[in-house]
């Protein structure tokens, strides 16, 4: 009897989520509404302008329908649906204007100085026609597109709405891009829970005499009171330091790994920005946030692009970001206390061009040689 294993079942697979549609898509339909919108209400400008001479033909031809005044400059004239289809009528019109509209939309147009003057004539014009058979008048002030788009009311309220539209997206709440008011935010990348950084220092070979300097801030971070209650003090940075490609970043995480704490990731050039104070509210960013997931551990990355020494290359006179930023950096690691439970970590190929505060007691005040693996490992 053989043992035959059943098919495994596919599982069906589920359908593609499909994407809400965006803000610019949003706004992109609304500008078609109103293009739409424009275009309809500016009819009555596609009727062929003519001058007061054919119209007075017209009217006493009796192809004259209606005769309405505009905004007092303008004289829109509806011709008769039998008179719209006179071969002089319908070829113009069909050739000039487009589709015959039997009646409901003027024709033809004219501009006059003086409405009431107009009037008057009109009224001289059909003094002989009896009253049941004179032309009607009317007398309208129509708005155009324009004039409605440039009214108070329009342009505050799209004032109000472009307000809340550009708030929306500096602040980040409507997806990337734009995001302004967020410029001072940190951007250093969190692990912690369901990713937290699953490095341990097994998976570093080698390094042994590094591992057994680090051992102590792993230690601290598993149970700060212990050291604490003692009265013992822990380094409140180390420095790892050695060549490119020698380990630093992979024994930081497995740092973060063996301790199972929280684990803040960056680099020393995410904190310099073209705008001046950026640098310096991303490390008080930083900081802060840091402060409510302690224990846990900072690393910076390439420190030599925000740590340089502040005597090399200086301007006299010169309002230098990085120095601001350096400053600010200092500032907060010098604030920190034993039992803050933060402990920051930091990699460079090039410790000499550190400036010398930031290697003092209380802040990197251990170094930490990670070399090129040799024969032992």
């Amino acid at each position: 009897m053989s043992d035959t294993t059943p098919p495994k079942r596919r599982k069906p697979s589920l359908p593609t989520p499909t994407p809400r549609p965006g803000a610019q898509l949003w706004v992109m339909v609304g500008l078609l509404v109103l293009f739409l919108g424009m275009m309809a209400w500016s009819g009555h400008n596609s009727a062929i302008k003519i001058n007061q001479q054919r119209f007075e033909q017209m009217l006493a031809a009796g192809d004259v329908k209606l005769v309405t005044v505009v905004n007092k400059q303008e004289v829109d004239v509806t011709l008769k649906p039998s008179a719209e289809q006179k071969p002089q009528y319908r070829n113009e019109i069909l050739s000039q204007r487009g589709p015959l509209t039997s009646g409901r939309d003027p024709q033809y147009f004219f501009p006059v100085l003086d409405s009431k003057l107009f009037q008057e004539q009109l009224d001289k014009l059909q003094a002989s026609t009896p009253s049941a058979d004179r032309v009607p008048l009317e007398v309208t002030d129509r708005q155009s597109p324009l004039d409605f788009l440039l009214s108070p009311y329009v342009l505050m309220l799209g004032s109000i709405v472009l307000f809340v539209v550009l708030m929306r997206r500096m602040s980040g709440a409507s997806g990337p891009g734009g995001q302004i008011f967020n410029i001072g935010k940190s951007r250093a990348a969190l692990f912690e829970g369901g990713d937290k950084v699953k490095i341990t220092f097994k998976d570093v070979a080698g390094l042994e005499e590094a591992k057994e300097e680090v051992q102590e801030i792993v230690e601290f971070l598993k149970n700060p009171s212990k050291f604490t209650i003692l009265g013992g003090k822990i380094p409140k940075g180390a420095l790892l330091v050695g060549p490119p490609g020698t380990g630093k970043t992979l024994l930081a995480k497995a740092v973060a790994g063996e301790a199972d704490v929280p684990f803040f990731s960056l680099s020393g050039s995410d904190f310099v920005e073209m705008f001046v104070g950026v640098g310096a509210a991303r490390v008080r960013d930083l900081f802060k946030q840091a402060k409510a997931k302690a224990p846990c551990i900072i690393f910076i990355d390439e420190i030599d692009a925000v740590g340089r020494s502040r005597s090399k290359g200086a301007m006299p006179g010169g309002n230098d970001e990085r120095e601001n930023t350096l400053n600010s950096l200092l500032v907060e690691m010098d604030g920190f206390g034993t039992d803050s439970g933060v402990i920051i970590l930091a990699a460079t190929n090039r410790p000499d061009t550190l400036d010398s505060a930031l290697l003092r007691p209380g802040r990197f005040d251990r170094q930490i040689s990670i070399d090129k693996p040799d024969i032992v490992g």
